[in-house]
């Protein structure tokens, strides 16, 4: 199965040159931007427009051990216990000892954070601020603002902040692929980006090449891959792909987290969903199934707090015995909040309502849906990859923080401590300009899949490599999208619908031949044919595409 190596795209006809260029405009990105001026100029480039990433629809908020009751040991605990084996404690350390100052930062910048309504505050904790629990965490550690709009409120301060500190920003632009030249030594160098800019239906209007001494990549996840995700629109693997088609390797990106409460809409419901938040469960709120029966009760020492593995697990679980003759969701009964849901979770609220629930007095009908990608571009937690002049941060990254299974609000702490880093670096210094050839990758031919073989792709990830999968469903799902490549084509017109269905062609091959290949059940990966966590694969799987675009998988040494 040879995936394309290049993107269809008309000829450049501009150029520009920048010091640093910065793909994606959420936490990750703007954080990079925000820290490395006023030093450096930096061009943000943006599929959308500023708030049309992930960050803004982030109802769950920042974890940070800000309580004195608490310790960064807890946290450090939590977050491993949650990886499942595949974190790395050194960087999980990192990100922890850091959390707090990221948080501080965000409020010197102007973030509006829920105020503390404890009658009597927390001995020792010195900022009026609220801290809640959300599932896998020990301790009350989860900042957030406007109750479920924590990631409207940082998408807005780091808006803000680096446009008012002279980030530029280049809306409604497509980045392509990566342009690679050579450093002083011969050696492979990112040197820039091919860029489509685009109009408001998505039509390209030109292309260009925007070179840098620094590329980052901050444009998150892949969830639009599956039929029904959390994600919004854009989220569609354009930064992986990328990268996968430069050469580079990605790490661990079977692990595809399930959000287990999204707001189920009625059988066919696709696209973006509504989330419930793992803080109204933090709130109390407890799963029952159809015929009444709890679901976690019994399956998990934290019960409904659960790890989100663990709990998206058990509800696929339930819901395949159908009781009552429900296969399809369970229910959230969050009705002792009564009329206080509504001021607490805003957002959640106005979603149940649209569909006719009233949470103070019905249970909310939620079933598991795609929502993060804990793999990635490997890189370190300062953005490093393996490509000298290449970074990433944020969700697009596999720094070794989440492991096979993300802990709750751990996301949006890492998008800023990862961000600020790679932008402070690059303040300090900047890599030496790559030498790049007059037409890169010239012999490369791009085909494209046509957007109207999208729909097949997501049928085929959300029947065949959902929260529970096997051998004879992930090699259908193979056979399926094998099928789709070889009908990719250089004649499919360029335009951002052709290019956002090849990128989720891609990760959806990646995803699919990583899935096969580890025969165990580990965090959010779950095979029902091998439903034990093997000792032996206390190791990563990389993913990269060779020369001919083929899929290789490659399993690192064991650390065991």
């Amino acid at each position: 199965m040879a995936l394309p190596r290049r993107l269809t795209a008309p000829a450049p006809t501009w150029a520009r040159d920048v010091d640093v260029v910065v793909i994606g405009s959420g936490a990750a990105g703007l954080s990079a931007a925000l820290a490395v001026r006023p030093v450096r100029s930096v061009l943000v480039v943006t599929k959308g427009v500023l708030e049309a990433g992930s960050t803004q629809w982030a109802q769950g908020g920042l974890a940070g051990v800000l309580d004195p009751a608490d310790s960064t040991e807890n946290h450090v605990r939590d977050t491993l216990v949650a990886g499942a084996g595949l974190c790395d404690e050194a960087v999980v350390r990192q990100l922890v000892d850091e959390a707090p100052m990221s948080i501080r930062y965000l409020m010197r910048l102007g973030a509006a954070f829920d105020p503390s309504h404890d009658p009597v505050p927390r001995p020792g904790l010195d900022i009026d601020i609220a801290l809640t629990r959300e599932g896998g965490h020990s301790h009350d550690r989860i900042v957030h603002s406007g109750g479920d709009r924590s990631g409207a409120e940082v998408q807005r301060t780091l808006d803000q902040s680096a446009v008012g500190a002279g980030a530029e920003v280049l809306n409604h632009a497509f980045a392509l692929d990566l342009v690679v030249g050579r450093s002083a030594d011969g050696s492979p160098q990112a040197g820039g980006v091919r860029v489509a800019k685009m109009d408001e239906h998505g039509g390209v209007v030109s292309v260009g090449t925007i070179t840098a001494r620094a590329v980052v990549i901050a444009c998150g996840g892949y969830g639009q891959v599956f039929a029904s995700t959390s994600n919004p629109p854009a989220v569609t693997g354009d930064g992986i792909a990328m990268a996968l088609r430069a050469g580079l390797p990605t790490r661990d990106v079977e692990f595809v987290q399930f959000h287990p409460t999204v707001l189920w809409r009625g059988r066919g419901a696709t696209g973006q969903q509504a989330l419930v938040s793992e803080a109204v469960r933090g709130e109390g709120a407890i799963l029952f199934d159809a015929a009444g029966e709890r679901v976690m009760q019994g399956v998990h020492p934290q019960e409904d707090l659960a790890p989100r593995d663990v709990v998206s697990a058990a509800i696929s679980a339930r819901m395949a015995l159908a009781p009552a003759g429900v296969d399809d969701h369970v229910y959230l009964d969050a009705t002792h909040m009564g009329e206080r849901f509504a001021e607490r979770f805003p957002s959640i609220h106005a979603a149940c309502r649209e569909i006719g629930i009233d949470p103070a007095v019905d249970r909310i009908p939620v079933a598991p849906a795609a929502h993060y990608s804990c793999g990635g571009i490997t890189a370190d937690l300062n953005g490093t990859t393996t490509l000298p002049g290449l970074f990433a941060v944020g969700e697009v990254s596999s720094t070794g923080v989440h492991g096979a299974n993300r802990l709750a609000s751990n996301s949006l702490t890492e998008s800023i401590v990862a961000g600020t880093r790679v932008g402070r670096d690059l303040a300090w210094e900047l890599p030496r300009p790559a030498q790049l050839d007059d037409e890169p990758d010239s012999d490369i031919t791009g085909v494209l899949l046509s957007p109207d073989r999208l729909g097949e792709v997501r049928r085929t990830m959300s029947r065949h490599v959902g929260v529970v999968r096997d051998a004879g469903g992930l090699a259908t799902a193979m056979e399926s999208l094998g099928a789709l490549t070889r009908a990719a084509s250089p004649d499919v017109e360029p335009n951002c619908a052709s290019w956002e269905a090849t990128n989720l062609l891609t990760m959806a091959s990646a995803v699919v031949s990583a899935a096969l290949e580890r025969t165990e059940s580990r965090g959010c990966h779950r095979r029902s044919d091998h439903p034990a966590t093997e000792p032996a694969w206390v190791r990563h799987l990389e993913v990269v595409l060779d020369a001919s675009g083929a899929v290789e998988v490659r399993p690192e040494p064991t650390s065991a």
